[in-house]
């Protein structure tokens, strides 16, 4: 399933794998810890400009608002990545998350990464041990 974004790598305009790969394990993670860590708050659809979420999983992702915006800065973030190959962000010498925001998606990898492992889903241990 391939994501439809305005970042197109090389000339020949095909979509970079690796962001793609990126970008469903971002909304993944992220809405993993919204529906657990925020049941009482109000979640809506997202949708972030340039990129079609819908094709990321069966239906779009519903996040609260705080998780919608930490959502879209990681988008940003990683598909304006000029780093190639991407390292993984801990181990990126330039840090390009505003501090705020790294703090969270920290919190949201440890948290939805253990969660997801722990309850079976061994595809996304490939995701920790690959970065």
């Amino acid at each position: 399933m391939s994501i439809s974004t305005n970042q197109t790598v090389g000339d020949n305009n095909a979509p970079d794998p690796a962001l793609n790969r990126d970008l469903r394990t971002l909304v993944t993670f992220v809405g993993v810890y919204c529906k657990h860590k925020h049941r009482d708050l109000e979640r809506s659809s997202v949708n972030i400009k340039g990129f079609d979420l819908a094709a990321l999983s069966k239906r779009p992702p519903e996040l609260c608002s705080d998780c919608a915006k930490l959502l879209t800065h990681a988008f940003v973030k990683r598909a304006n990545c000029p780093l190639k190959p991407k390292p993984a962000c801990k181990h990126c010498e330039e840090h390009c998350y505003h501090r705020t925001y790294r703090a969270q998606i920290q919190q949201v990898m440890r948290y939805s990464g253990r969660r997801l492992v722990l309850s079976g889903r061994l595809d996304y241990l490939y995701h920790l041990i690959s970065k």
